[in-house]
C-alpha cells in the first residue's frame, strides 16, 4: 500500500478526519487531552486514533518539553509529509511561502530556514542526546535523516530532498534554507554547533549536514 492509500484510508474515518484537522489547523503541537475535548472521545480512543495517523505519516507524534517529574506527555503536530490534498499546506506550498518571504522582507535563505527551525522549540536546554534530538527534527521536517559517524559530533545524511525540483532549478536558495532550518534547531539544543551543509545533486538527495557537540563546561 503506497503512502498516499495509507493516508486515504486513515482519513477515512470522520472521527479521525476531524481529530486531524484540529491538529492541522492548531498553532502549536496538541495534547491528547486537547483532542478528547474536541471529540468528545476518551483518552484510549483518541490514542487510537492517533496512532493510524501517525502510522499514514500524517502527524507527528513527539514527547514535550518536560516541566516537572514523570513522563513528559505526548503532542502532535501537522507531518511535513502530509499532502496538500487533504487541505494543508504541502512541502511545496510551505516552500513558497518561505520564498514570499524573501521576496517580501529582503531576509535570507539562511535566515528564512533558520525561523522555520526555530518555530518548533524544543525548549531551552532540551534533555536527551543532543544528536539525536536534532537528527528527530530533521526527520520531522522530511529529510529522512541517518547518522553515518559520531565523534564528538555528526555526519548526518539526509536521504531525501523535500523540495527536490526546485533544488535543481535553484540549489544554493533550496540548500541554504535547509541550512538555516539545522542553525534554527540548533538553537535549543544545548552545546550543539552546526559546522556546515555539503549539497548533492537533489535528484539523488543524501546531503550531509555536519555538526559538532561542545564539552561540557566544569568548574575549577
Amino acid at each position: 500500500m503506497t503512502t498516499l492509500q495509507k493516508q486515504a484510508r486513515a482519513l477515512g474515518d470522520p472521527t479521525r478526519y476531524r481529530i486531524f484537522r484540529f491538529i492541522a489547523d492548531a498553532a502549536e503541537p496538541v495534547g491528547v487531552a486537547a483532542l478528547t475535548d474536541h471529540v468528545g472521545l476518551n483518552h484510549n480512543a483518541v490514542r487510537q486514533h492517533l496512532a493510524k495517523l501517525v502510522n499514514a505519516d500524517l502527524v507527528t507524534e513527539e514527547p514535550a518539553a518536560p516541566t516537572g517529574r514523570g513522563r513528559p506527555r505526548l503532542q502532535y503536530a501537522l507531518h511535513p509529509a502530509a499532502e496538500s490534498r487533504w487541505g494543508v499546506a504541502g512541502p511545496y506550498e510551505r516552500l513558497s511561502l518561505w520564498l514570499t518571504e524573501m521576496v517580501r522582507t529582503g531576509t535570507t535563505a539562511v535566515e528564512v530556514g533558520r525561523r522555520v527551525g526555530r518555530r518548533r522549540r524544543l525548549g531551552t536546554g532540551a534533555t536527551g542526546d543532543s544528536i539525536s534530538t536534532l537528527v528527530d527534527q530533521m526527520a520531522r521536517h522530511g529529510f529522512d535523516p541517518v547518522v553515518d559517524t559520531v565523534d564528538d559530533g555528526a555526519d548526518i545524511t539526509l536521504r531525501h530532498c523535500p523540495f527536490a525540483s526546485v533544488a535543481l532549478a535553484d540549489p544554493d536558495t533550496v540548500c541554504e534554507i535547509h541550512l538555516g532550518m539545522a542553525y534554527g534547531i540548533a538553537e535549543s539544543i544545548d552545546g550543539l554547533t552546526i559546522d556546515e551543509l555539503e549539497p548533492h545533486d537533489p535528484r539523488r538527495a543524501h546531503c550531509r549536514l555536519r555538526c559538532h557537540v561542545e564539552p561540557a563546561a566544569t568548574g575549577d
